[in-house]
């Protein structure tokens, strides 16, 4: 099947599209996280600057294996201060979660 000279110009069209769609799926699951680990943590009781603050160092230091650990703990979103959160992450038996969630903890409510 031979090409026309109009195929080598919607080549990179095409290209570009989907580089830039793949940009956007990259930068939408980057952000998703973050999000999510903010939202749980101010459904504990924590307010929005220290859940924000947060979220962003437990990003930044956990892997996306420990944080969806985390994520799946459900009763973490319905523990009803930051002490129940504590405790029921201590129970994922996971000292690095465990370090970073309350070393975060201190560091963002002495920030905020």
């Amino acid at each position: 099947m031979r090409r026309g000279p109009g195929d080598r110009r919607t080549t990179p069209r095409i290209c570009a599209l989907v580089a830039i769609g793949a940009s956007a799926l990259m930068l939408a699951g980057c952000a998703t996280p973050e999000a999510r680990t903010r939202a749980a943590l101010e459904n504990t009781g924590l307010s929005a600057p220290v859940s924000e603050c947060m979220a962003q160092r437990m990003v930044d230091r956990l892997s996306l294996a420990q944080l969806q650990r985390l994520g799946r703990l459900g009763r973490l979103q319905r523990a009803g201060d930051f002490e129940e959160f504590l405790r029921l992450t201590r129970g994922l038996r996971d000292p690095e979660i465990l370090a970073v969630v309350s070393s975060s903890g201190v560091v963002c409510v002495v920030r905020n």
